[in-house]
């Protein structure tokens, strides 16, 4: 007994040591769960950026291309019959104001889809704290963050909040979210919760899916908590650094 009690703590020592030569896997075989995870990231991303690409080019042609191809029209029929028929033509002057007017808001539209300028001139911060203000859904937001994150971090955290905000108007029945957004141990944490009926599940089509695919660009990770009866907590988390605060324009955090 007197030899167990000195001999236990070296074979348990050995026995750990043991198991993890035989269990654990080797350094060859993380380097290779790493590339192939990475491999995959980067197709996820290229299709991602090429559906993007698509959707852009979708929406210029059947929306502000169209527009202004009608405007040039009826400029060109104007120009007709201005001295023949002026009030023909200055109805259709006050129409082609009007398609103007249409198609200067929809290539608005479609750059605040692709990086919002609020985005650049105000941070995560600002830019969530002005979505949360024109969202019918009551949301909380509150930020602990001493910088900026890089561009392309900051625009997929922004992306992947409005994708939560708005699946918890549309699905959950929700009264009232939470927005939290956090930067410790060079990760950007943000918790998105509502008081809805929970239940949310990633599915291969989803929404959820599309922000746990954004995030995988980055080595971001999603953890979704939804029992059903709610509440629903969805915690995003990037590693990335922040910028010095000095280079920043002077925001307050509500």
């Amino acid at each position: 007994l007197l030899l167990a009690h000195f001999l236990h703590p070296l074979t348990t020592s050995a026995h750990h040591k043991l198991a993890r030569i035989i269990l654990a896997p080797s350094e060859k075989a993380r380097l290779t769960a790493r590339v192939a995870h990475l491999a995959t990231s980067r197709a996820d991303t290229i299709d991602t950026q090429a559906a993007e690409i698509r959707r852009i080019e979708r929406d210029l042609h059947d929306g502000a291309q169209a527009r202004l191809v009608a405007l040039g029209m009826n400029l060109a029929l104007a120009e007709q019959i201005v001295d023949t028929n002026p009030h023909n033509a200055k109805h259709m002057l006050a129409e082609a104001r009007e398609t103007t007017r249409k198609a200067l808001t929809e290539l608005r539209d479609l750059v605040r889809g692709i990086h919002p300028p609020v985005l650049v001139e105000r941070g995560l911060d600002g830019a969530v704290h002005a979505l949360a203000l024109t969202h019918h859904l009551p949301i909380t937001v509150t930020t602990n963050l001493n910088g900026r994150p890089a561009d392309p971090v900051e625009s997929a955290a922004y992306f992947a909040i409005a994708e939560l905000l708005t699946n918890t108007a549309k699905h959950t029945h929700a009264t009232h979210a939470w927005v939290h957004i956090n930067h410790g141990r060079q990760r950007l944490v943000t918790t998105v919760t509502d008081n809805g009926q929970g239940g949310a599940q990633p599915t291969p089509e989803s929404g959820l899916a599309g922000i746990a695919r954004r995030l995988d660009s980055f080595d971001g990770t999603m953890n979704i908590t939804s029992p059903h009866g709610g509440p629903t907590i969805v915690t995003l988390e990037i590693p990335c650094a922040l910028s010095s605060p000095k280079t920043l324009p002077s925001s307050a955090t509500a």
